[in-house]
């Protein structure tokens, strides 16, 4: 199957660096991870061709680099989902509201000043708080006794909230002209985008290890007993 054919999720899932890949063409592989490259491409105008043979060359330089995280038990991904990104985002957000709110109080009258950014930075705490806290306390538990089969439910509000998330980042992008730095910005103004590139980039990481692999791989049956 070309990879045109197949699927963002499985692409980012399968060749360590493609998600750096899909950053560079703005190409949504956590939320949006069903959509074929070819699909994908074609929405937002690009060529799949090219993206298709940065990923070939990709492949063929690291093959064997990177983690694949499809193949290791469910408990050591959610270790590093926590490590990595939940604990992460309880740092960051608190530090890029706090910028924002700065940014929103010293240039608020400039016309590409992000109004409202430390409000909608503030939302998506809250909402990033609740939805790690119920991963943490139900649904990583289970998975990490090998109660994949009995999480289906769980695991759909989870996926639901994933997408409410990506939405919310889009928001973000819309309010900063995909966090675009405007001419002559000062030191918070770059720090807040700075960080804000970061978020955006771990979240949707984030979002891709849970959907296509953890969730993916909840999803199998379990291998018979030897």
């Amino acid at each position: 199957m070309s990879m045109q054919d197949q699927s963002l999720g499985q692409l980012a899932r399968r060749i360590p660096g493609a998600t750096k890949i899909f950053h560079d063409y703005d190409l949504d592989f956590c939320c949006g991870g069903s959509h074929t490259l070819r699909d994908a491409a074609h929405a937002k105008g690009l060529d799949a061709a090219a993206i298709e043979a940065r990923l070939q060359a990709l492949q063929a330089e690291a093959p064997a680099e990177g983690h694949d995280w499809s193949e290791v038990p469910a408990e050591e991904l959610i270790g590093f989902i926590l490590a990595r990104f939940h604990e992460r985002h309880r740092e960051q957000l608190p530090e890029l509201i706090r910028l924002a709110r700065r940014v929103e109080e010293v240039h608020g009258e400039r016309p590409e000043c992000p109004v409202g950014l430390a409000d909608h930075l503030s939302v998506m705490l809250q909402e990033l708080l609740s939805h790690m806290q119920k991963e943490e306390q139900v649904l990583f538990p289970m998975l990490s006794r090998g109660m994949g089969a009995m999480a289906s439910a769980p695991i759909t509000v989870m996926r639901m909230e994933h997408d409410d998330h990506g939405a919310a980042l889009q928001r973000l992008s819309d309010l900063t002209h995909d966090i675009t730095l405007p001419r002559a910005a000062c030191n918070t103004w770059r720090a807040l985008y700075l960080g804000l590139r970061t978020f955006r980039e771990d979240l949707m990481e984030h979002i891709h290890l849970e959907n296509n692999v953890l969730f993916e791989n909840a999803a199998r049956p379990a291998s018979p007993a030897h």
